[in-house]
């Protein structure tokens, strides 16, 4: 009968409420890692000067200007 419920069943429900958002508070904050880590490497990648590799027109007006 739910309307008397054991005290260790209740227990032992929070511990699982619990554990489940522990793991699901872990997994976002690997997911937001991830995020932070893409973001970086875009930041890297741009002041490594690829994304003017891709974007050349400029280079070359700059290769024919001088």
């Amino acid at each position: 009968n739910m309307a008397e419920t054991d005290p260790k069943s209740v227990q032992d429900l929070t511990n699982v409420v619990q554990t489940l958002l522990q793991q699901m508070q872990d997994k976002f904050q690997t997911i937001t890692r991830i995020d932070d880590l893409e973001k970086n490497i875009a930041d890297l990648m741009t002041q490594a000067g690829v994304e003017e590799i891709e974007a050349t027109p400029e280079k070359a007006k700059e290769g024919q200007g001088s």
